[in-house]
């Protein structure tokens, strides 16, 4: 099940996705009228005896499918290659022991089609990150790894903008990855029923239709059960907490020279059994 968040009439609502149209249910929207009331509730809910009306996707505005209560956790440098290209020195010794977390302001969140802000009295060395991004689904803490599925709601893609000049000037991530528009999202949640298999998933992003990343989530140094366990572990994971997973080599910075993005730029990320999510850089 693919579920969006979509606007009519100045209206906000979620549906599921169809194809080129969006089902949508007046009652449950009634009762659960958030993504988020959806994922919190998802157990409750039967789709099959519920009047739905339709929606032509083309008829309305999409919209960022969650935006969670709390930071987006993510995961820096989970893929080798990634690590090394990061590393001024194309070093191996750059592939992390442990994973490397930190956190993005979730009012950086924007949707499929709507313009990244370049920034550009701030920074000038915009860059992409291509990402599958998890939705915990139930409260949890200290969960073990066997279990660590049971508690994802479903997957979506997250472009994780980032300003590299910030990272290097603050010597942390949370500002060059947070500013306003930073983080592309969507367009859809995909339950995770759809996707049985979330650790050999293709991922690829293109710059102008220029393929850029052509990774796999296979190659992740952490995989999925062993990041929601470590995170969970003396720390409590929510319904609706956004982890970003990492994202595959071919970054701008990892050309030599660096190929950052600039104002008119289109950045597409494809995530297989997900979709694509497109942006432009600048209005």
């Amino acid at each position: 099940m693919k579920l969006v968040t979509f606007q009519t009439d100045s209206q906000r609502y979620w549906g599921v996705l169809k194809e080129e149209e969006i089902e949508y249910y007046p009652k449950l929207v009634e009762l659960f009228p958030t993504l988020l009331a959806v994922i919190q509730g998802f157990k409750f809910i039967n789709f099959e005896k519920e009047i739905k009306h339709s929606y032509p996707v083309d008829e309305v505005k999409i919209c960022a499918p969650h935006t969670p209560e709390r930071n987006i956790i993510s995961v820096g440098k989970n893929y080798r290659e990634h690590a090394i290209e990061m590393d001024a020195n194309r070093d191996e010794k750059a592939v992390p022991k442990d994973p490397v977390i930190f956190t993005k302001a979730p009012t950086a969140i924007i949707a499929n089609g709507d313009p990244v802000d370049p920034h550009e009295n701030i920074t000038n060395e915009l860059d992409y990150e291509g990402e599958l991004a998890i939705i915990i689904g139930k409260k949890g803490v200290n969960i073990r790894e066997e279990d660590a599925l049971d508690y994802v709601f479903g997957y979506t893609i997250l472009n994780d903008v980032s300003a590299r000049d910030l990272q290097k000037r603050h010597k942390q991530f949370f500002r060059a990855k947070s500013l306003d528009t930073f983080g592309p999202m969507g367009p859809a949640i995909v339950t995770k029923d759809e996707l049985i298999s979330p650790d050999n998933l293709s991922i690829r992003t293109y710059v102008n239709d220029e393929l850029r990343q052509d990774g796999n989530t296979k190659d992740m140094i952490f995989h999925i059960p062993y990041l929601i366990s470590l995170l969970s572990t003396g720390m409590t994971l929510y319904p609706g907490d956004v982890i970003a997973t990492g994202t595959p080599s071919g970054v701008g910075k990892g050309f030599q020279p660096p190929k950052y993005l600039k104002r008119g730029d289109t950045v597409r990320i494809e995530i297989e059994g997900i979709g694509s999510l497109e942006n432009p850089i600048g209005e």
